[in-house]
């Protein structure tokens, strides 16, 4: 009773509530000392494609050094970033936590590039979409009840997992646009594609923003892709390595970046917290309802840290994800992918069991699925040696 008292007080009328939840696909009884948010995010920390991210990277691949972020690093960073501004805007913190640990579970290995590897091994059955992978993650492929596939999470927390990224049916998009994994979900569980996330799902989303940008520059500096001097004309990022630099004369190169990114991060945070409480207090919601209904996001950074974002962002992909160092990696990553996908599909006896059963017994466009949801749930080091077992003459 203690507890309901509390979280009545904590939140606010226009979060997600957690005692509304829409509930979940297939029936299950509350628990006494959780809520419903609390347990769907338990059941994503204890899930196999969560402990996999270990072990999957952002943009190094895992070999080339041990202090880079990984996926789990990041979604761990991710969801330090929205705890912290749900509370603050009394949100409900354990529904946006959720959210953004959940975010990355579709990612394949080696990143983006492997990523555009399998889309591109997938374009004749459908292509390959992370976003549509983390639902299936989440719906079906996790094998751990008894009475379900998946982990049954709520309907708000799928919603945010699909969506956190804004509406998916927009601009003259269709469902026949989207990805099947989505569309056939949504047949039996409406996550309302046409409409915007609840507002923690939208905290998740910059939260992931504030997070990788940071965590590059930290990680691209770290690696030598480029220095310190060559941050001084970014908005927001040169100015507060002046400012360190001039308030802490001589600190070492370590110390001198994560005083730094800390201090950029803890400006993005306040900056969307000063624009949320800009757009709270002008259309006043009463109900997460109408902040669905908005047509807009109510989670926003200003437009001058929205232009900030823009040239940090055009910075990182120009000396960073576009390195020729990172390209050689991504290149032959990519390789690994292909050549995994097209052994594997053209050859399913090589699949262990019960991968094999399945797909010997598939059409083409469910083998290739099956396939594609083997390869996108390796990590990098499985991938790589996977890749050796199979194209290894003398393994």
């Amino acid at each position: 009773m203690v507890e309901e008292l509390w979280r009545h007080q904590a939140l606010a009328p226009y979060a997600t509530l957690p005692w509304a939840s829409r509930g979940r696909l297939h029936a299950e009884p509350e628990a006494p000392t959780r809520s419903p948010f609390q347990r769907d995010r338990d059941r994503i920390i204890h899930s196999t494609a969560f402990r996999r991210l270990k072990h999957k990277t952002q943009v190094f691949v895992y070999h080339e050094g041990d202090h880079y972020r990984t996926r789990l690093t990041h979604s761990l960073e991710v969801a330090q970033i929205a705890r912290t501004i749900c509370r603050t805007l009394r949100f409900d913190e354990d529904l946006g936590e959720a959210v953004a640990l959940a975010h990355d579970l579709g990612h394949t290995p080696f990143g983006h590039a492997g990523e555009e590897a399998l889309h591109a091994a997938m374009k004749p059955f459908g292509g390959f979409d992370h976003n549509a992978q983390t639902l299936r993650i989440l719906t079906k492929l996790e094998e751990r009840y008894a009475e379900f596939n998946g982990l049954n999470l709520t309907w708000e927390t799928l919603e945010g997992a699909v969506k956190h990224n804004g509406p998916l049916l927009k601009g003259g998009r269709t469902l026949e646009d989207l990805p099947a994994a989505i569309v056939e979900y949504c047949r039996d569980h409406d996550l309302e594609l046409e409409g915007h996330a609840g507002p923690e799902a939208q905290v998740a989303a910059l939260s992931d923003d504030i997070a990788y940008n940071n965590h590059d520059i930290d990680d691209g500096l770290r690696a030598g892709l480029f220095e310190i001097a060559d941050l001084r004309d970014l908005p927001l990022v040169g100015e507060m390595f002046t400012f360190v630099e001039k308030k802490y004369p001589g600190l070492t190169q370590s110390r001198l970046i994560h005083e730094a990114v800390r201090r950029v991060i803890n400006a993005m945070v306040e900056d969307v917290l000063a624009e949320t409480r800009r757009r709270l207090t002008e259309v006043q919601p009463r109900s997460v309802a109408e902040i669905r209904a908005l047509g807009r996001p109510i989670v926003s950074f200003s437009e001058g840290m929205i232009a900030n974002d823009r040239v940090i962002k055009a910075f990182l992909y120009k000396r960073m994800y576009e390195h020729w160092h990172l390209n050689r990696s991504h290149s032959k990553a990519r390789r690994v992918v292909m050549d995994l996908f097209g052994l594997l599909f053209a050859e399913p006896n090589c699949l262990p069991p019960p991968w094999r059963e399945r797909a010997e017994a598939a059409e083409r466009p469910a083998r290739a699925r099956l396939v594609a949801d083997y390869i996108a749930g390796m990590t990098d080091r499985y991938a790589l040696d996977e890749h050796k077992r199979l194209f290894d003459l003398y393994q």
